[in-house]
């Protein structure tokens, strides 16, 4: 099976067998998935998104997966935007998840095709997605091509890690790759429970800067410190057992997981003749906003 192709079905796999996931904490107002994306983008709360959606009239989520996004955009733009969602492998899913809502509309489309049909947008929403693709840069610009004039592009890619947390991502990758929905999620139950385990402890600790494992120097907790530097094992009390080893194996079970650095998504936005206007990079990934001017 094609690199592709076993990333098509795990993520297939994944909405269908969990259509919900993380839908109502992401809409959940100050919840950490709520905070993070709001954050990440460079809006401290819910009256700043609101006021930056407020000026856009379409808005394009590239990449919607189960729709949990394309809710948050709809719930905080103007009732008389046209929101616009498209996925690959889970389109039906959104649909599903968010035919109450009014002025969406989802379609089954790749990243890297034509999406001229769409028409032109003022904001194009990428986030988590681009790095799934077979070619991340190409299916950035063609993205930008479906911008209107000032219209804005909003993404997150992940980010190279450090060199000890590359070694284990790419090693439990090889791995599991391979199995099945079911067998990869007993392998990743481990993960999660040991990111319980380590979370509970609630302990902090102080590390000198080791440049040559890439850590810088601070206090840090326990769990987080092992999740930065050495190995993903997520955890978050707010969401259920089941829901934390479905986020781990949405880290560790697809192929295609390309990591980048700030300065190729420089180049990127640079290239396709974009205004940078917000720059955000944390442990885990890059965020970038720009404007067609």
């Amino acid at each position: 099976m094609t690199e592709r192709k076993q990333t098509l079905k795990s993520f297939k796999d994944k909405w269908e067998q969990n259509p919900s996931l993380a839908f109502e904490h992401t809409l959940e107002e100050g919840s950490e998935l709520f905070n993070w994306i709001l954050n990440r983008n460079g809006f401290e709360g819910k009256s700043e998104l609101s006021n930056w959606l407020s000026k856009k009239t379409k808005i394009l989520d590239a990449g919607c997966g189960n729709g949990r996004v394309t809710a948050l955009l709809r719930a905080y733009s103007m009732e008389s935007a046209e929101i616009v969602g498209f996925d690959l492998t889970s389109s039906e899913v959104a649909k599903s998840n968010l035919s109450g809502l009014d002025n969406i509309s989802i379609h089954k489309k790749d990243l890297l095709e034509d999406l001229s049909d769409l028409g032109r947008f003022d904001l194009i929403y990428c986030q988590e997605v681009l790095h799934h693709t077979t070619d991340p840069e190409r299916a950035f610009i063609n993205l930008t091509e479906s911008l209107a004039d000032n219209g804005e592009i909003a993404i997150y890619v992940y980010k190279k890690k450090a060199p000890m947390r590359e070694f284990a991502d790419d090693f439990i990758r090889d791995k599991i790759s391979e199995l099945s929905y079911d067998k990869a999620q007993n392998e990743m139950q481990g993960l999660a429970k040991l990111g319980k385990n380590l979370s509970e402890l609630d302990a902090k600790f102080y590390s000198p800067a080791i440049d040559l494992l890439g850590i810088p120097e601070g206090e840090y907790d326990v769990q987080r410190f092992l999740y930065h530097f050495f190995l993903k094992c997520f955890w978050n009390d707010a969401l259920s057992d089941k829901e934390n080893t479905d986020i781990n194996y949405d880290w560790y079970h697809p192929q295609l997981c390309s990591r980048h650095t700030e300065g190729e998504i420089e180049s990127w936005f640079k290239d396709a003749k974009l205004k940078i206007i917000h720059r955000h990079v944390d442990h885990y990934g890059i965020t970038y906003r720009g404007l067609k001017q």
